[in-house]
């Protein structure tokens, strides 16, 4: 396997036509901070234009997936407009990869770690798995268009139960609703992701990518538009007295 890394947390390999995107930062639950976006966009910028990636995998180490935005970091610099943040930067080029994305995901997936998984053609979680949309916990609103494609997905009313609540979803959930696509065991996750990435690499990789744009192309105009309208919320409530004294109440626990 060949290492592509440019970040200490972030890993980045090819294997064959596989690359993976790897999350390290496991004393951290794979917290992602502003540097590692930014080393993830490049990774995720430079498998778009090499045509010897065919499929992106999104994978990580320590038992977790990714406890989401690490929040202190993120909130030393709050954006003026998410679009143009390293985050903003990364759900824009998940909404447009042009190529099979397939997940491995352990533990815990909050926050983006939750929301790009609907931007994943194929989603392998172990079944110690889970996943949350804390949102409205910390006086936020939904980002990366999940306002409308998580309904689209797991269905109105359960969407609604993600996102209102803002709990814990656990693997047979997401199972169950459609976000995910198998469950299997931790210890066979890496090599059933990894598996299910080279089988589809295998394939012919235009009609491959012509597939996935007839699957995914009718709707990225209006998710574009909605993950505009997100941001300047997000924004907009990031300033807000709920958001700040709910934020007060994460850092004071942390």
């Amino acid at each position: 396997m060949k290492s592509l890394s440019q970040h200490e947390n972030i890993q980045v390999e090819d294997d064959g036509f596989v690359r993976t995107i790897r999350f390290a930062r496991p004393e951290k639950k794979n917290a992602i901070t502003v540097a590692m976006y930014v080393a993830v966009n490049a990774a995720i910028e430079d498998a778009a234009a090499d045509d010897g990636v065919r499929v992106l995998r999104w994978a990580s180490s320590g038992g977790h997936f990714t406890a989401g935005n690490d929040l202190m970091d993120f909130m030393k610099d709050p954006p003026e407009r998410l679009e143009d943040s390293p985050v903003g930067h990364l759900l824009r080029n998940l909404l447009t990869f042009p190529k099979p994305m397939v997940s491995s995901v352990d533990g815990v997936a909050v926050g983006v770690g939750a929301t790009m998984l609907m931007y994943c053609d194929v989603n392998i979680a172990s079944t110690r798995a889970r996943l949350r949309f804390p949102f409205v916990n910390l006086g936020l609103v939904p980002e990366a268009a999940s306002s409308v494609l998580l309904p689209l997905i797991v269905g109105v009313q359960r969407a609604s139960e993600w996102l209102l609540l803002g709990d814990f979803v656990d693997a047979e959930s997401a199972f169950r609703g459609g976000l995910v696509n198998r469950l299997v065991e931790p210890e066979t996750l890496e090599a059933e992701s990894l598996r299910i990435a080279q089988k589809i690499a295998v394939h012919p990789p235009e009609a491959v990518r012509l597939t996935k744009e007839l699957i995914r192309g009718p709707l990225r105009a209006s998710l574009g538009e909605t993950m505009q309208k997100e941001g300047i919320l997000f924004v907009e409530r990031l300033r807000s007295p709920e958001a700040m004294e709910a934020f007060m109440r994460f850092f004071t626990k942390a």
